[in-house]
């Protein structure tokens, strides 16, 4: 299955246990336009039921100015942990709040200038 990202289109490309690699297309054998989802199962305990690790990274090819080389990979990457028996709104309500700051000058100035005192 494939996924939509904006305007894109990722195409499943190689598969492992627990992992997808997709690309993009603007994906090259010399231009990287990948996407990986990955994930961990629960591992629960007598005391503890447990939580599930997702993993959503990114990476692309990105030319450069004013660089000594012309171009390098970019990389943004989302790691999660949800708790066996969370509520799928407290799910929603983690990933609403984390992509609308993403998306937000703040998101983008953490990124871009590695502002962590806003």
């Amino acid at each position: 299955m494939s996924l939509s990202v904006n305007t894109k289109t990722y195409a499943p490309d190689s598969y492992r246990a627990d992992a997808v690699k997709y690309v993009g297309p603007g994906n090259t054998v010399s231009v990287k336009d990948t996407m990986l989802l990955a994930r961990v199962q629960p591992k629960p305990t007598g005391v503890f039921s447990g939580v599930a690790r997702t993993t959503a990274k990114i990476t692309r090819t990105l030319s450069l100015t004013g660089a000594l080389t012309p171009s390098a990979e970019g990389i943004l990457e989302i790691s999660g942990q949800i708790p066996v028996g969370a509520a799928a709104a407290d799910i929603d309500a983690l990933a609403n709040d984390l992509g609308a700051w993403l998306a937000s000058a703040q998101g983008k100035a953490h990124l871009k200038q590695l502002l962590v005192n806003q």
